[in-house]
C-alpha cells in the first residue's frame, strides 16, 4: 500500500590457493548458468568471485523514476518501493515516466499502474492466546517459503529449495538471521534445515557469496558468514563430515572475504581485508557499492545532507553496517551518536574476525575427513595466525573485552558491547581472556531483560538499552563453553521472560526487546517488527540448553516445547 508521509593471515598466497580460487570461479560460472529472464547489468564486480553476469537493483533499472519515487514520501517503508514488481519492461517505463515527468497524485498513479506493489494483507497468525512454544511451533510453516522462482520485474534471486522468512516487512531469506532460526529446528525439521543450507550453497555457487538476502539490491554485500555453522548442524555429532561434503562451497565463502589481501602493504586495505602493522591480516566489513540502499534510499539521502563528507564514502560505510547486521551501532559512529559520523569500513570488529576463525578451523578439519592433510595445515595456519592478530589488535586489557580496532587511527575504539563474545562463541579467546570477559559482561552488559548490545544509549536499534536473540545465543553459548555456566544461564533466564513477558502484552514474537524495562524494543529506521524468526529459534534453543531457565515462566515448558514442535512439523 502507498502511504503518504511527512518526511588472510598468512602475507603471502600460495600457488595452489591461487589454482583453487581460479577452479572455484570456473565452477560457479558453471553451476551458475544464466540469469534467467531477470536484466543484467555488466559482468561481475571484483568481489564476486564469479563471471557471472549480474542483474541489476531497482534503483539501476529504473534510474531517475526509482530516486524520484523514493524521495517522493509515497512509501512509509522504503522497502515496499524496492520490493514492487514491474509489469512491464523496466525500460518501457522509465521511458514513459520521462515523457510525462508526473508529480504528486499523477506519480502516485504512474506507480500503481506500472508495479505490482508487495501484498499488506494480514498475515496468517497462529490461534491467540496459546502458550509460549505452542505459538513458535504455529509460526514454523507460516514463516515457510517454497522454492523462489521470481517472476520478470521482480527484484527477487532465485532459490531452489523451501526456506524460512524472518517475518513482517523481511519477506525474502536473509544470511545471518536463518542460522539463529534454524537453531529451533528438531529432527522434524530435518528436509527443512537441509533445503536451507542447499539453499546458501547455491547462492555462494552462483554470486561467489551469500547475499545479504535473496534480492538484486542486495547482490553487492553479504552478511556475517554463518553458513559454516548451518553446514555443522547437518550433522552435530560428526561435524567434520558435514565439512568435508561441503568443503568447496566453505572455501569459496573463504576466498571472497579474504579476496584482495594477497599483495597489502601494512596499514593498507581493499575490499574485506585489512593489512595491520606486521603483516597480520584481519578483516572488515564492506560493499561493493558506494550509493543510497535501495531499500533506506531517502533515509541515506537524507544522512548525507547532514555532513560535509564525500557522499560516496558516506554511504559506502552505511552500506559495509548493513552488512555487519548492526544496522546501526554506536560501534561504527567516530563521535558516538550521529549516524552522518558512520565509518564502518575503518573498524575491524571482533565479531566478523572470530566467526572467520572459526570457518577457518571448520575448512581444516573438513579437509582433513576429506584426506587432503595439506589443505588442513593452509587453513589451520591461517586459524591461528587470525587467532594471534586478534589478541594483538582486539584485545582491551582495560577494559577486559575483544573490541573494535579502528586500523585508519591505530587505536582500539573502546566500545564495550556484545560483539566481545564472539571470540569465546568460536574458541578464539584464551582462558585467561574468556574470564576477564565474562566480569565485563557481568558488570556492564547484563540489564534485568538479558544480554545488552551496547552500553551506550544513543537512539539507534543495534545500541542500548535493546537486546537481540542472536547475541544472547552467542553469549550464553560462549561463556558456557569457557566454564561461566551459572552466568550463561542468567543470561538465557533473563531474556526468556523478557520475551515471555513481552508476548503475554502482544501476543507476539518481536525482532529485538528492551533489556533493560523488559518490553518490546525500539530505534532503528523502520516499525518494530514481528514473526519472528530468530527470536522464534533462540527461544527454542535456549530452552533446550538450560530447561531450568523456564521455571516460574507461566505456560512455559521445555520439554513441551520439543512436543510442541514435532507437532508443527
Amino acid at each position: 500500500m502507498i502511504v503518504r508521509t511527512t518526511a588472510s593471515p598468512t602475507a603471502t598466497s600460495r600457488p595452489c590457493r591461487q589454482l583453487f580460487l581460479a577452479c572455484m570461479a570456473a565452477l560457479a560460472l558453471a553451476l551458475g548458468g544464466c540469469a534467467g529472464t531477470q536484466p543484467q547489468t555488466g559482468s561481475a564486480s571484483p568481489e564476486s568471485g564469479t563471471a557471472t553476469a549480474r542483474p541489476a537493483p531497482p534503483s539501476i533499472l529504473l534510474g531517475d523514476l526509482f530516486r524520484d519515487v523514493a524521495l517522493s514520501g509515497l512509501f512509509e517503508d522504503g522497502k515496499d518501493w524496492a520490493d514492487a514488481r514491474a509489469v512491464r519492461d523496466p525500460q518501457a517505463i522509465l521511458r514513459a515516466y520521462r515523457r510525462g515527468q508526473p508529480g504528486g497524485a499523477e506519480l502516485r498513479e504512474f506507480v500503481e499502474r506500472h508495479f505490482e506493489l508487495p501484498d499488506p494483507g494480514t498475515a496468517a497468525t497462529p490461534l491467540p492466546g496459546l502458550p509460549l512454544c505452542r505459538h513458535i511451533a504455529q509460526l514454523w510453516p507460516i514463516l515457510t517459503r517454497d522454492a523462489a522462482q521470481p517472476p520478470p520485474g521482480s527484484s527477487l534471486l532465485a532459490l531452489p529449495h523451501r526456506f524460512v522468512v524472518p517475518g513482517g516487512r523481511f519477506r525474502e531469506v536473509y544470511y545471518w538471521d536463518s542460522y539463529f532460526t534454524m537453531l529451533g529446528f528438531g529432527e522434524e525439521q530435518a528436509t527443512l534445515r537441509r533445503a536451507m543450507v542447499d539453499n546458501f550453497a547455491h547462492l555462494i555457487r552462483r554470486w561467489g557469496h551469500v547475499p545479504n538476502g535473496n534480492r538484486t539490491y542486495y547482490l553487492s554485500r553479504s552478511q556475517p558468514p554463518f553458513f559454516f555453522k548451518m553446514v555443522e548442524s547437518l550433522s552435530p555429532q560428526d561435524p567434520d563430515a558435514a565439512y568435508a561434503e561441503y568443503l568447496d562451497v566453505l572455501r569459496l565463502e573463504h576466498a571472497f572475504w579474504m579476496r584482495g589481501g594477497e599483495d597489502l602493504r601494512p596499514g593498507e586495505a581493499k575490499l574485506r581485508v585489512v593489512a595491520l602493522p606486521g603483516g597480520a591480516r584481519l578483516n572488515r566489513y564492506y560493499d561493493a557499492r558506494d550509493v543510497p540502499r535501495d531499500e533506506s534510499y531517502a533515509a541515506d539521502v537524507e544522512t548525507a545532507s547532514r555532513t560535509a563528507r564525500p557522499a560516496a564514502e558516506l554511504h559506502r560505510d552505511l552500506r559495509a553496517a548493513a552488512e555487519s547486521g548492526w544496522d546501526f551501532s554506536s560501534r561504527w559512529l567516530a563521535d558516538g551518536t550521529d549516524l552522518a559520523t558512520i565509518r564502518t569500513t575503518a573498524i575491524v570488529p571482533p565479531d566478523l574476525n572470530a566467526i572467520l576463525y572459526g570457518l577457518e578451523r571448520a575448512i581444516a578439519d573438513g579437509c582433513r575427513r576429506a584426506g587432503d592433510e595439506g589443505c588442513a595445515e593452509d587453513y589451520a595456519a591461517q586459524a591461528e595466525a587470525r587467532r594471534e592478530a586478534m589478541s594483538a589488535f582486539l584485545w582491551n586489557a582495560a577494559l577486559g573485552l575483544f573490541d573494535d580496532y579502528d586500523w585508519q587511527r591505530r587505536a582500539l575504539a573502546g566500545n564495550v558491547s556484545a560483539a566481545a563474545l564472539y571470540p569465546l562463541f568460536f574458541g578464539a579467546a584464551s582462558p585467561e581472556q574468556g574470564a576477564r570477559v565474562a566480569e565485563t559482561v557481568r558488570t556492564r552488559l547484563l540489564a534485568p531483560g538479558g544480554l545488552a548490545t551496547t552500553t551506550r544509549s544513543t537512539g539507534q536499534q543495534w545500541d542500548a538499552p535493546n537486546g537481540w536473540a542472536p547475541l544472547q545465543w552467542i553469549g550464553a553459548e560462549g561463556l558456557r563453553a569457557y566454564g561461566e555456566t551459572a552466568l550463561a544461564e542468567e543470561i538465557a533466564r533473563r531474556w526468556l521472560a523478557t520475551v515471555h513477558e513481552a508476548y503475554r502484552s502482544t501476543g507476539k514474537l518481536l525482532e529485538k526487546y528492551d533489556v533493560q524495562e523488559r518490553r518490546p524494543g525500539g530505534g532503528g529506521e523502520y516499525a518494530l517488527q514481528d514473526g519472528f524468526g530468530w527470536t522464534n529459534g533462540v527461544a527454542v534453543a535456549l530452552l533446550r540448553r538450560f530447561p531450568s531457565a523456564a521455571d516460574g515462566l507461566e505456560g512455559v515448558d521445555a520439554q513441551q516445547c520439543q512436543v510442541d514442535a514435532r507437532l508443527a512439523a
